[in-house]
């Protein structure tokens, strides 16, 4: 019985373990994160400048991060390597949006990676450009409603090589939000945990570019 109880509580926790040791984890998860959607929940109440009109930001980065097998992931790790300097942040804007997100990033994801910030920069954006952002979502004239497998879809028919179980689509507020693909301490392509769950609605809401 004691061990039913415990099992209970462990599916209760939040997924998610602090303060572990740098650079122990299994795998990747490469958030990729549909501007638009989070302009529209979050990021237009912050006054954030990655939502003004004209910077154009589709699927950006929101972060590389370290992750275990069973569904969990570290984070706020205790790192032997100095913060990011300002410049080295502001130079991950053109595809986290601001030089904000890529120290948030850092703080509590980039410090487990067991790399120095400038290393952990660097293999953040080759995992972006390794996965290629369906260019059709660009064309977005005006707020559709569609399908979140849709999106799914359209990752998979742009990069041929990637399956089902290596990417998960997330929704907030019944919006589109992330694209969320796993990958190897060596950015290859990997499966996803069984704890990551696929957003399934029918009905997601996709903002265009602004």
């Amino acid at each position: 019985m004691l061990r039913i109880i415990f099992a209970l509580i462990l599916c209760a926790s939040p997924v998610f373990a602090k303060g572990e040791k740098s650079g122990d984890f299994d795998y990747y998860v490469l958030a990729l994160s549909w501007t638009p959607s989070w302009c529209e929940y979050e990021g237009d109440r912050r006054k954030s400048p990655q939502c003004d009109a004209g910077r154009e930001f589709g699927f950006t980065l929101h972060g590389l991060w370290p992750q275990y097998n069973d569904g969990s992931w570290p984070s706020y790790c205790k790192s032997s390597h100095r913060p990011p300097s300002k410049s080295l942040t502001a130079s991950m804007g053109d595809i986290m949006g601001t030089s904000g997100l890529a120290w948030h990033q850092w703080n509590k994801h980039g410090v487990c990676s067991g790399l120095s910030p400038a290393q952990y920069y660097e293999l953040s954006r080759r995992a972006y450009e390794s996965v290629q952002r369906p260019a059709i979502f660009s064309k977005i004239k005006q707020t559709l409603s569609l399908p979140a497998s849709v999106v799914e879809d359209a990752f998979q028919e742009t990069n041929a090589q990637l399956d089902d179980n290596e990417l998960q689509l997330t929704c907030k507020a019944g919006r589109i939000q992330e694209a969320r693909i796993c990958l190897t301490k060596d950015l290859e392509l990997r499966a996803c945990s069984s704890r990551m769950r696929d957003c399934t609605l029918q009905d997601a809401e996709m903002a265009p570019i602004r």
